[in-house]
């Protein structure tokens, strides 16, 4: 798969497999998709084979028989095409909210992937029709509930599926809802846009919702978000080491690499390092010194941002085979065998979900720490309480830590893991499921908690780093690189003066964060972090 750098971006399906970047792309930037010649007489010749099998006498697993519990029933011919479907219609069972649009086009994109792979069975008009209304910018409505993540993300799935054959709900690319009780058929938005729906031949059904394909996009793209936040997390943990007189020699790069060899905690420590560098308030207490050891929340910052990036490492590890497989059920061997299997079992991607749902907790914990610490003048080292301009008549940044002690408690209960709990299902057919689906709903949401309490702690920090030049009569300046942050967040939030309405500012920080804007800064001043 290549993806071109000339807009608009360009993704193409082929025999070379996809990358992260691509899912990115077409589920968040709406890339075009197309596919190769290689691919679609590869599924062309795979086809044929599955054909061959249906007229035969001989029962095939989904595409002469039913399907789940009901697998011992043969369907005579003249039934299938009402057999594919009741299939898609039945499965088709969300409910709840619709998911985010970018999470339904990661789910078609990487279903693709799947297709193309000439491992389903399917004809070549399905896969076709499928990428069509990608670029069309056609997405199906997907409801919040109905997945279990075993066999697959089947009920998302279905109804992308159900789109594909002109039914059910979707929204064209202005956002008209076509499909529900009083709006337009979905195969109007079809025709709109020069696609004709498919009639679902043999075991095309089940090749269009036997995947892991829900869960795998929503982690893809949570490792990209996160990656993004760690190297934040990093520059506000600076910050508020800066802030709150704290030293900068834990995090000299003898006491990682050599002694403590995660490569995690290095990256971490040396980004904090470098933050710190040229700092005049960090070298104004460097000697003589009073405190002996500074909190755990500073001092030992780069120990825990390090183990979630080890964990991110590995979770992408994890995605990376996946993102390799093509997971159906039957699927079509290369020797042509169609054989029935496990494969589309969610427990893989499942645990590291639940696992990046965890560290993303910590992570948020140990940072509104650090914003508590400098809200408090008992442990503050000479700062107003709250950093109030007037404490007692102002309250200053007090109820901005309530919002992030809100924040981490839910990121708490969104770290119990969904992949330990399951329900049998399918008459005790399907009777250990993993819920990977609801692993990656959860880890979304934990993710954009971390980067509003990030945010919380970038507007402490800097205006405590504020406070501290205007105590020292402008002596006492953060370093190039918190300056650099602080002018950034400057454009949207003012600086320390009475109480103002806060929640406009928090939200604006929050949307710097999200930006990369707050990376971007730090690194004009100290060169490319980690």
């Amino acid at each position: 798969m290549t993806v071109t750098t000339h807009e608009p971006l360009t993704v193409t399906l082929g025999s070379n497999g996809v990358t992260p970047e691509d899912v990115v792309a077409v589920a968040r930037h709406d890339a075009r998709v197309t596919i190769s010649q290689d691919a679609l007489d590869a599924v062309a010749k795979v086809r044929a084979h599955i054909d061959g099998l249906a007229h035969s006498e001989v029962p095939a697993y989904g595409i002469s028989t039913g399907f789940g519990a009901l697998a011992n029933r043969h369907i005579p011919t003249e039934l299938r095409t009402q057999l594919q479907k009741s299939l898609i219609r039945s499965h088709a069972a969300g409910m709840g909210p619709a998911v985010e649009r970018e999470v339904v086009r990661g789910i078609m994109f990487l279903r693709a992937k799947t297709l193309a792979s000439g491992r389903t069975g399917v004809r070549p008009v399905v896969l076709q029709t499928m990428v069509d209304v990608l670029n069309a910018g056609i997405t199906p409505v997907v409801r919040e509930f109905g997945s279990l993540g075993c066999s697959g993300d089947l009920a998302p799935l279905s109804h992308c599926a159900l789109v594909l054959m002109g039914e059910g709900e979707a929204t064209g690319p202005d956002g008209e809802l076509y499909g529900n009780k009083d709006g337009r058929p979905v195969a109007e938005l079809l025709a709109a846009h020069g696609i004709e729906p498919v009639t679902l031949a043999e075991k095309e059904g089940l090749a269009l919702v036997n995947g892991t394909e829900g869960m795998l996009g929503m982690l893809l793209m949570a490792i990209a978000d996160i990656r993004q936040l760690l190297t934040t997390a990093d520059i506000t943990a600076a910050l508020s080491v800066e802030a709150l007189l704290g030293t900068d020699q834990v995090f000299l790069p003898e006491l990682h690499a050599a002694l403590r060899p995660h490569p995690g905690q290095a990256a971490s420590a040396d980004n904090m390092l470098r933050v710190l560098s040229d700092s005049p308030i960090v070298a104004s207490h460097r000697i003589n010194d009073t405190k002996v050891q500074d909190a755990y929340s500073l001092r030992c910052a780069p120990q825990v941002a390090g183990a979630v990036r080890d964990t991110v490492d590995h979770a992408a590890m994890v995605a990376s085979r996946e993102l390799a497989a093509a997971i159906d059920n039957p699927v079509v061997l290369p020797d042509g065998r169609v054989s029935s299997n496990g494969n589309f079992h969610g427990a893989p991607v499942a645990y590291v979900l639940d696992f990046l749902a965890i560290a993303v907790a910590d992570l948020s914990s140990i940072a509104e720490r650090r914003t508590d610490r400098m809200l408090d003048p008992a442990r503050s080292h000479g700062l107003p309480a709250f950093l109030a301009a007037d404490p007692g008549v102002d309250s200053g940044l007090m109820i901005a830590q309530y919002t992030q002690a809100g924040l981490v408690s839910d990121n708490k209960r969104l770290a119990v893991p969904a992949s330990v709990d399951s329900i049998p299902s399918s008459a005790m057919q399907e009777d250990h499921v993993s819920m990977g689906w609801h692993a990656a709903r959860k880890l979304r949401r934990a993710v954009e908690n971390l980067r509003r309490v990030l945010a919380i702690e970038l507007v402490t920090s800097a205006r405590a780093l504020d406070i501290r030049t205007q105590l020292s009569g402008g002596e006492l300046t953060p370093g190039p690189a918190g300056a650099a942050v602080i002018a950034a967040l400057r454009d949207v939030v003012d600086g320390p003066g009475t109480d103002r309405f806060l929640s406009p500012e928090l939200e604006a920080a929050d949307r710097l964060v999200a930006s990369g804007r707050v990376r971007a800064a730090a690194e004009s001043a100290v060169g490319n972090l980690a």
